[in-house]
């Protein structure tokens, strides 16, 4: 016994038993087993090799053929019926009916067997409306699931809760709903915070009682849990912002533990911390921010830091930084924080991609309702996206450029959009280019001079689309002219001379046409040409335009009026009488009337002509007497 053990060998079968045990505690290799039957795996293949819509309905029609069958039969298999199902939902999915199956996915919810019983949720939800008729079947199942040991089976009546509980039925599961905010698994309190959100979408008075459990939820220790209360708090701040001005201080320091990266790793995402979580923080902030400067001197020092923590050029991170700016640009303002905000949105507009610069364009325009300074040192930047071929860029570069317009930066800006006028094709597009150009240069025009050269420009490049009303703002302001006689004669003298040159174009425009026509027939005298010149000029005009035909009543007024002024002597020209007597026939009722009237008027001596159509008498007030003594002589006759 005291000699030396021989040494031992490892016995061959021993070491098959250890080969076998690494192989079997080994990962699985190759593609996982089947667990669907051949029919099914034909299916999807056959589905995914379609060419076309028709081939994809013809197949959908077999299967439904085949499971219609199928399922009707009285040996339905019941180990094939979760099978069954998915294949119903591939049907519903596609487009087609299987309302023959529905009645099978109710049924599911009630079997013992975990598997069965989740895919017949997963089903129904599928299938039916919460106005359903088969609805009614599901409640009792539903409330006895709320009470069940299996969390899984919880989670999923929860989740059936959320899609198809109505008004009507709220009442029999909200109280189950309740109990389960204080379950140990964080997945069943998640959920049961959203069915009793869905509760609040579909009927605010029923859940009314349960608005202080939000808040206490916002302290439960699971970050998934506290963020499905922020949805359900976010809504209702919406709704009624006052009762949660409290809450400030919790969602602050919520936020900026955010921030600080205390929360699991597992939430971050490309390195920023919860970034889902700290924009709805973000939106609930900006909406119990405004008008209350308290409320917002708490918040400033979070954004700033959530502000500068975002600007880490991920796109994620440029969320959060797009929604500081929305937030920073919702409460009280503060003008360090709106600084940050412009330099930091300055990178996203001179950004070469569309999408930053369309995110920058929004940022710059939330600032700009606050203070336009902000945006001034990237005025060029802004004017610069108006050339981009995205025509959702540009849009937004018009929207944006019509809030940064100044007295100061006025010409720039509607010299831009001028621009622009010029290469649109769309014709909404048009239409609200040349609105902003009209409303600006009426709002901010330097002088009255330049704002006749702008809106002529306008009218001629987008006079398609201008309306009646800018063209009577234009002969309004020519009419009325600034108060100094001297200055007004100038301008209208202006006015008349370019109007004549803008004649010998074309092609005009409708409205500039009745423009010329109104201005020449009250001012032409200032020209310096005869009434004959002028009468002949805007004759050669209606019948040389495209668009003459349409302005004949407007010429034949601007002619009366010439020949009822200074030189004129009562007395059309050749032209213009020729143009009078064409009209007498005319198949338009106003303009025949207008000529019949005209000609009737040119007989009568000057005295009376120049009187029925004075000079410059456009914006003097008429003095109407309720009365009408005039017409006292042909009553009498009438009742005699």
């Amino acid at each position: 016994l005291g000699g030396t053990l021989a040494p031992r060998h490892p016995s061959p079968l021993r070491a098959t038993r250890r080969t076998g045990r690494t192989a079997a505690m080994a990962p699985p290799t190759g593609p996982p087993p089947k667990t669907k039957s051949k029919e099914f795996y034909d299916i999807v293949r056959l589905i995914g090799e379609c060419k076309n819509k028709s081939d994809e309905d013809a197949i959908m029609r077999r299967e439904m053929m085949l499971l219609r069958t199928i399922l009707a039969s009285p040996k339905l298999e019941k180990s094939k019926m979760k099978e069954y199902l998915i294949r119903l939902m591939y049907i519903e999915m596609l487009g087609h009916d299987a309302s023959f199956g529905y009645i099978h996915a109710v049924k599911a919810t009630h079997e013992g067997e975990l598997a069965m019983k989740r895919v017949g949720y997963l089903a129904t939800s599928a299938f039916l409306d919460e106005n359903h008729d088969l609805i009614i079947l599901i409640v009792n199942t539903l409330q006895q699931d709320l009470r069940n040991d299996n969390y899984l089976v919880v989670c999923a009546a929860l989740t059936t809760v959320c899609r198809l509980v109505n008004e009507e039925t709220i009442p029999a599961v909200l109280p189950q709903v309740a109990e389960l905010l204080t379950h140990p698994k964080e997945h069943v309190r998640k959920k049961a915070i959203m069915a009793l959100h869905r509760f609040h979408q579909r009927s605010p008075s029923s859940v009314t009682h349960l608005h202080q459990k939000f808040r206490q939820m916002l302290c439960d220790k699971d970050p998934s849990v506290m963020s499905a209360a922020l949805c359900a708090l976010h809504e209702l701040i919406l709704t009624d912002p006052a009762p949660h001005k409290n809450l400030v201080p919790s969602f602050v320091s919520i936020l900026k533990q955010i921030v600080e990266h205390r929360l699991p790793k597992s939430y971050d995402y490309h390195r920023v911390p919860a970034p889902f979580i700290q924009i709805k923080l973000l939106k609930i902030l900006a909406a119990l921010g405004v008008a209350d400067k308290a409320a917002s001197t708490e918040m400033y020092s979070v954004l700033g830091t959530c502000l500068k923590k975002g600007d880490n050029a991920v796109n994620i991170g440029n969320a959060i930084v797009y929604e500081c700016v929305r937030t920073a640009a919702s409460i009280y303002p503060s003008p360090v924080l709106l600084e940050h905000c412009a330099s930091v949105v300055s990178r996203f507009v001179k950004s070469p991609s569309n999408n930053l610069k369309y995110v920058g364009l929004d940022a710059l325009s939330c600032i700009v309702n606050i203070n336009p300074k902000y945006a001034t040192e990237h005025q060029m930047a802004v004017v610069d996206c108006l050339t981009d071929p995205d025509e959702s860029l540009r849009k937004k570069t018009l929207d944006l450029l019509y809030r940064m317009t100044k007295p100061h930066n006025v010409e720039v800006i509607v010299t831009k959009m001028t621009d622009f006028l010029r290469s649109a094709t769309d014709r909404h597009t048009r239409e609200e280019t040349v609105g902003r150009i009209s409303e600006l240069a009426e709002r901010y025009a330097p002088t009255t001079q330049w704002f006749i050269d702008t809106m002529n420009a306008m009218f001629a490049i987008g006079g398609d689309v201008v309306k009646p009303a800018a063209a009577h703002n234009l002969m309004r302001l020519i009419g009325e002219g600034s108060g100094e006689d001297a200055a007004d004669a100038a301008l209208r003298a202006s006015a008349v001379t370019a109007y004549l040159d803008l004649l010998a174009k074309p092609k005009l425009p409708k409205v500039l046409l009745e423009v010329i026509l109104w201005v020449v027939g009250e001012y032409g005298a200032l020209s310096g040409k005869s009434p004959a010149e002028l009468m002949d000029a805007l004759c050669g005009a209606v019948e040389e335009q495209p668009e003459g035909r349409a302005v004949q009543a407007q010429a034949m007024t601007a002619c009366a009026k010439l020949a009822a002024g200074v030189g004129g002597n009562g007395q059309l020209s050749e032209k213009a009488a020729r143009l009078m007597h064409r009209n007498l026939n005319s198949r338009s009722v106003d303009v025949q009337q207008r000529a019949y009237e005209i000609g009737a008027l040119m007989r009568e001596a000057p005295g009376v002509v120049a009187a029925a159509l004075p000079q410059d008498a456009s914006c003097e007030d008429l003095e109407v007497d309720p009365a009408l003594p005039g017409l006292e002589a042909f009553v009498r006759k009438a009742l005699a």
